[in-house]
């Protein structure tokens, strides 16, 4: 076999082992589960309810904990999904909406979102609340992901979609709402996030999972 015949044939498997180990990380990227969760070690002795309103219900556990010592547990029952939208222009434009977090006592920059009864499909919230806090119209709609917003003393189910094909309409905002919009690059709310400026949970998560999906986002 001359040189170039085995120059030839090398960079073929070359090549070809490269392929298949792409092939290979896609494979377990796709399969790749979590280990199998352990039996709950908690034990319910007593449950009283506490408090209860439209929003949310408050009880009161006595348990016993996995180490078998008796305990207390308060647990607040979230009575609608949290829902966060990143709308996306073709520009690689998002918005944010800016208001006063009364429990925090401060000014939250996050992505539009809102709340909607358990029962109801999360992505018709998805798409009231952003028509109602931006006035925004989206033709695409993709989940991106699914969170326990605060799985220690809460049972609050979170999901976050993206946006894309939009036009613009009227907003409609709720009687008990002061908000304010801003329209800023894709790039810059992940720096944001990345920075500690944004700290909203859902908001983080968001971000955080459509530029890992769409990297070229965040190009310059």
């Amino acid at each position: 076999m001359n040189r170039a015949c085995k120059s030839d044939l090398l960079s073929f498997e070359h090549l070809y082992l490269t392929i298949l180990y792409i092939c290979g990380l896609i494979f377990l990227h796709q399969t790749a589960m979590l280990p199998k969760p352990p039996k709950n070690p908690w034990t319910l002795l007593k449950s009283k309810p506490i408090y209860d309103n439209t929003w949310i219900s408050l009880r009161h556990d006595e348990v016993l904990t996995p180490k078998k010592t008796e305990g207390i547990y308060g647990v607040v029952h979230f009575k609608n999904y949290a829902i966060g939208i990143i709308p996306l222009d073709s520009q690689g434009f998002t918005y944010l909406v800016g208001q006063y977090r009364y429990s925090l006592e401060e000014f939250s920059w996050e992505i539009p979102m809102g709340g909607g009864p358990i029962p109801n499909p999360p992505l018709e919230t998805a798409q009231r609340e952003l028509a109602e806090e931006t006035g925004l119209r989206a033709q695409k709609w993709t989940m991106l992901c699914k969170l326990h917003t605060s799985n220690s003393v809460t049972d609050e189910v979170g999901f976050v979609f993206l946006a894309e094909d939009l036009t613009q309409g009227e907003s409609h905002t709720e009687d008990t709402e002061e908000l304010y919009l801003e329209k800023v690059p894709f790039k810059q709310v992940f720096e944001w996030c990345m920075q500690g400026q944004i700290t909203d949970a859902i908001s983080v998560a968001g971000v955080l999972h459509l530029a890992h999906l769409r990297p070229e986002l965040l190009m310059p």
